[in-house]
């Protein structure tokens, strides 16, 4: 009989957690439907990426880079700076370097070190260094 009351309390406790987020908020399950249907009309699930994207055609909201400028930002980082292993970071270019002379081995390697060492920052709007 304890078990059942105890199993009882564990569940409504965790329920009422669970329902907290959008009553702290005071949103009514009109206003949670209709930012989920908007949310799904400009976005869908990418499975390669396992990341939503937005669907063809749509445009990002005001203030939120498109994909295509936060990779241009960080091919700009990779055309400027050079990893140096001596001091384990990397080192400014005084001239940007011409990354298709590269091989495509040299890209990779580069773009995954920088994704090692950096992410995407949305709410700042640039890349940050994970070691923060």
């Amino acid at each position: 009989m304890k078990r059942l009351s105890l199993l009882t309390l564990v569940l409504a406790t965790t329920l009422t957690a669970l329902s907290l987020p959008a009553q702290s908020q005071g949103l009514t399950r009109e206003q949670v439907k209709m930012d989920r249907d908007s949310f799904l009309a400009l976005m869908r699930w990418d499975e390669l990426t396992g990341m939503w994207v937005l669907k063809s055609g749509m445009e990002p909201p005001k203030g939120v880079m498109s994909r295509a400028e936060v990779l241009e930002m960080r091919d700009q980082f990779l055309r400027m700076n050079v990893y140096d292993d001596t001091v384990g970071s990397w080192v400014p270019l005084k001239a940007p370097r011409n990354m298709s002379m590269l091989t495509r081995e040299q890209v990779n390697m580069e773009t995954l070190r920088f994704l090692m060492m950096y992410r995407y920052d949305e709410s700042r709007n640039e890349w940050i260094s994970r070691m923060r």
